[in-house]
């Protein structure tokens, strides 16, 4: 079990950047695969990317996920914001090496950041 904590969410204006952070407590975070999730007001949560425990980067149009191993965290930047973006984003991790876009499979769920696009 890992304990996680997402970090960087704030308010953005539309086009920019932003990037966020999942630090992990109590195991190596390279020893899961992680999973970015978010939720709007209103919806349902729904999956951004994942990054195998065998990889160290993974990229998905607007999103792109990296490991620190040497930090024990995952970050994951987000490029071009819009206004379809702002939501409560979060990581979770699972022990499988597979990259899963589901729920089911990640036991281990951090809090959520607040991300808000305004200009």
């Amino acid at each position: 079990q890992v304990q996680l904590v997402e970090s960087g969410g704030g308010l953005v204006q539309p086009g920019g950047s932003l990037t966020l952070s999942c630090a992990a407590s109590g195991d190596r975070l390279d020893r899961y695969s992680v999973g970015w999730f978010r939720q709007a007001p209103g919806k349902a949560r729904e999956a951004i990317i994942c990054i195998s425990k065998f990889s160290a980067t993974a990229a998905k149009g607007r999103f792109f996920s990296s490991r620190n191993i040497a930090e024990n965290t995952v970050t994951l930047q987000v490029r071009n914001l819009e206004t379809e973006d702002p939501a409560v984003y979060y990581c979770a991790a699972q022990q499988s090496p597979a990259c899963s876009l589901q729920e089911t499979p990640y036991g281990d769920w951090g809090q959520g950041t607040q991300v808000t696009v305004s200009s």
